[in-house]
């Protein structure tokens, strides 16, 4: 088993390993409060992964209720989210109470925002069961909701209890999920580790997920605690996903998050050669794994019409956007363009 111990506003540790679904209770029970525990989940999870859990909180004597909502980004809305808070206010959850949130990150995010938000903060746990999940939105406390107009304009920063991802309940990962998590391995490489890149192209990432994902969390770890807030150097963690986003909304989210991301970052990383804050290297790099692992390099929509999606996109400030720029193959620069400049980037970057 890996740990990662988180140091921000709250210090909590991320357990990675096998088998460890089973002894979430008895992980979770020294750090709460109270005796009741609240699942979140979906229908896609919960039935193959919620009996193991409810048994071992019943066993480290926690009483349990689930909330079962249906999977996919669809669901991460404000109707779901109130009907969350319903649920566990007619049951009479009380701020010494938790929240387990079971699934990908779609269950994490909304999970996490109803802990937040639920008496004015009750404590969460997040058990993520997919890989993108793993390496990325169970760490580091972004929580929300999507509205009409954007992916998750509704949230806030609430940091976990503990997180534990069972590295077993990625052996029933659809094809797709596990490469959406590899394009946000992918990313963690480009940002800041050559040597990540190089350890999944000489050896699958289905075959050393436990090293895989320690690294990844390892380095969120690091940009979490030096910018918790998302002001800084945590943007770095956005390599990909200010075209992605649009790519997402554009498709009205049936292209899911890591494909998009793959192909933004793609078209990133191509303008950057072009507009020469690079040189190819960095590109062939990149373009070579994400064809490794049956990854997206092209969006399929055009320059306008993903400019309009990036409209909303969070990342920006008025009229000004920071994007995340590779200066090689594990080197990433913030840059902050204006909102005209971003059509530069995306015709360099091969959009029609």
């Amino acid at each position: 088993m890996r740990t990662v111990t988180v140091r921000s506003s709250k210090e909590y540790e991320v357990l990675i390993g096998s088998g460890l679904l089973a002894s979430a209770g008895e992980s979770i029970k020294p750090l709460a409060k109270g005796k009741k525990a609240f699942i979140v989940s979906d229908d896609n999870v919960y039935p193959v992964y919620g009996r193991v859990l409810d048994k071992s909180l019943r066993s480290a004597g926690f009483s349990t209720d689930a909330f079962v909502m249906p999977h996919g980004e669809a669901s991460k809305n404000l109707s779901v989210y109130g009907a969350i808070l319903e649920r566990m206010g007619s049951l009479h959850y009380t701020r010494t109470d938790i929240i387990v949130a079971l699934g990908g990150g779609v269950v994490g995010d909304i999970t996490g925002f109803a802990a937040a938000t639920y008496q004015r903060g009750i404590d969460y746990v997040q058990i993520p069961t997919t890989l993108l999940a793993a390496v990325d939105s169970s760490v580091g406390g972004k929580t929300g909701v999507d509205l009409e107009c954007g992916k998750n304009q509704v949230g806030c920063f609430c940091q976990p209890l503990i997180v534990i991802h069972d590295v077993d309940t990625l052996r029933t990962l659809p094809n797709l999920e596990y490469r959406n998590g590899c394009a946000e391995i992918i990313k963690y490489g480009m940002i800041g580790s050559r040597e990540l890149m190089d350890a999944i192209s000489a050896r699958p990432v289905n075959e050393q997920y436990e090293d895989v994902i320690a690294v990844c969390v390892d380095m969120k770890r690091k940009l979490v605690e030096e910018d918790e807030f998302d002001r800084g150097s945590r943007m770095l963690l956005n390599f990909g996903h200010t075209v992605g986003h649009a790519i997402e909304r554009c498709s009205n989210y049936t292209i899911p998050h890591g494909m998009a991301v793959s192909a933004g970052m793609d078209v990133i990383t191509k303008a950057a050669a072009v507009l020469g804050f690079t040189d190819g290297s960095a590109y062939e790099a990149l373009h070579g794994l994400l064809e490794q692992y049956s990854l997206p390099a092209r969006c399929g929509y055009p320059a306008e019409k993903l400019l309009e999606a990036a409209q909303n996109d969070k990342k920006s400030g008025g009229d000004v956007i920071t994007i995340v720029v590779p200066r090689s193959a594990g080197d990433c620069i913030l840059k902050m363009i204006n909102r005209p400049e971003l059509m530069k980037w995306l015709l360099a970057g091969g959009v029609k």
